[in-house]
């Protein structure tokens, strides 16, 4: 994933900046070394200014509220929503700290932060896509036990594994993008005549590349998409069971319920993972392939808009988020015990 990265940080070579003047400036003009600023006009300037204002406020805006909501509401502390929250903070993130520099990268041509700074990105930015990418997993994995073997389902996953999962991962992929960005950290222009001053970009080799891809990437979604080609199988399965037993006339209310609400919550998920995919992998096939910058840009804007798109599916399919906006906006939570109420029905204090 690191050495595409290259690429998705630096935004292929399409990325300019402003400048009123014709001349050629350069992003540091007191150093020889400097990179060269490209030229915008003032209104692609100031539309994409907005556009990266707006798309990061709506990111992290919404994942805060689904952050609010899962960490406030005592009936959302259940192992899916967890993992679900986990999702969500790796989206902030991304709103947070990923879309604002790049897009004033994107916007100005010149990274303005300095070789730390630099260094702490990239650790950043590899942890935000690993992070995704293992709660997906996660999720995966919760929908799979959950649905396939459900009497086994309280006893495999509780929130305690549930919390220690989500730990190490969090843990274990911080360590890994540390390691690989300091391994392969050639940040000091003075080691580097391939770059200029005002650049942010790493140079992995070749093992490195194939580790990463397989680890961050092609293990996780051949997991992912396995799991759930057998969720949807077994779903299937069940819904044919559960209608011959009603022709027969024979009780499986509970049951079926049960199971309903599983295959449901399956679903919504599933519709969240295959979005996040399909963000994904066109941008990784291209990156691995000779193809125009301006291509890769807009594929990479295309995996940072992602970020912003969980909270809808959450509107759209589950009640309780409805019910917690609606509080959260309306400072509900405020109230005493605001935390017991069930929210699973219309909130009213």
């Amino acid at each position: 994933m690191k050495g595409e990265q290259n690429k998705l940080l630096t935004g292929g070579d399409s990325v300019m900046a402003y400048e009123t003047e014709d001349r050629e400036t350069q992003c540091f003009p007191a150093i020889n070394s400097s990179c060269i600023k490209g030229k915008r006009s003032k209104y692609e300037y100031n539309i994409m200014y907005v556009f990266v204002s707006f798309l990061s406020a709506w990111t992290v805006f919404l994942n805060l509220l689904v952050i609010i909501s899962i960490s406030h509401f005592k009936k959302l502390h259940t192992p899916t929503n967890l993992i679900i929250l986990s999702l969500s903070v790796a989206d902030l993130l991304m709103g947070l700290i990923v879309i604002p520099i790049e897009g004033t990268r994107l916007i100005e041509t010149c990274w303005y932060f300095g070789d730390t700074y630099c260094r702490l990105f990239m650790i950043i930015l590899g942890l935000v896509f690993s992070a995704s990418f293992s709660s997906l997993g996660l999720i995966a994995v919760d929908r799979y036990v959950a649905v396939c073997h459900p009497l086994q389902y309280p006893q495999k996953i509780t929130t305690t594994k549930t919390l220690v999962s989500i730990g190490l991962s969090w843990l274990s992929f911080s360590t890994y993008n540390t390691i690989l960005v300091i391994y392969n950290g050639y940040f000091d222009t003075s080691h580097r005549t391939d770059m200029c001053y005002g650049e942010c970009s790493v140079t992995v080799g070749f093992a490195w590349r194939v580790t990463d891809l397989f680890m961050s990437f092609i293990f996780p979604c051949t997991l992912i998409i396995t799991l759930y080609l057998r969720i949807f199988y077994v779903a299937r399965q069940q819904v044919k069971v559960i209608n011959s037993l009603m022709k027969g006339g024979k009780c499986v209310m509970e049951g079926s319920v049960r199971r309903k609400s599983e295959r449901k919550a399956a679903l919504t998920l599933g519709i969240i993972v295959t979005v996040y995919l399909l963000c994904y992998i066109p941008y990784y096939i291209c990156s691995m392939s000779v193809i125009s910058s301006t291509t890769i840009s807009f594929l990479t804007w295309v995996v940072y808009t992602n970020s912003g798109l969980n909270p809808l599916v959450y509107a759209l399919f589950y009640s309780w988020f409805k019910n917690t906006v609606k509080n959260i906006l309306t400072l509900k939570i405020f109230q005493p015990k605001s935390s017991l109420v069930n929210i699973f029905t219309e909130y009213q204090l």
